[in-house]
């Protein structure tokens, strides 16, 4: 199994240089889970790039529709999280050593605690720097 970030999953939406490699290895991937947090992350990520006048009101609609169409696409399983996972956080940052570890991604890191993932694919350097301090294993297609 393999928790997918915000940072990889617009890959899948958005034309970048690592879109190919991104899609590529998650077609080999038997699960992909794609939490709530992240969910909410690619649906601002979606609007921002709207209101920057990146693209149309009916394209943003239709990568917001793109998004919810993956509930019922393999290999994606979106999950929720328990309001737990910011006590997992607050245990995962106390914990830390030396690695500087935004809010949200902190709180990504701790999803995957709860949600019992070890890997994760992210083409964000600091939450992946952050993620191997913790002993998660970290996927960047296109960058390995």
């Amino acid at each position: 199994m393999l928790y997918i970030d915000a940072s990889s999953l617009l890959k899948t939406f958005w034309i970048e240089p690592e879109s190919a490699a991104v899609m590529d290895a998650l077609a080999q991937e038997t699960s992909v889970v794609v939490s709530v947090i992240v969910q909410l992350e690619t649906l601002v990520q979606l609007k921002a790039a709207y209101l920057a006048g990146e693209y149309t009101r009916s394209r943003w609609h239709r990568l917001e529709a793109q998004l919810a169409a993956l509930r019922n696409q393999p290999p994606y399983d979106f999950r929720n999280v328990s309001g737990g996972v910011f006590q997992t956080a607050l245990r995962q940052h106390r914990n830390s050593r030396d690695v500087h570890c935004r809010s949200l991604d902190r709180v990504h890191l701790a999803a995957m605690e709860e949600l019992h993932l070890n890997r994760l694919m992210t083409h964000d350097e600091a939450q992946a720097n952050a993620a191997q301090e913790a002993g998660f294993t970290v996927i960047q297609p296109g960058r390995d």
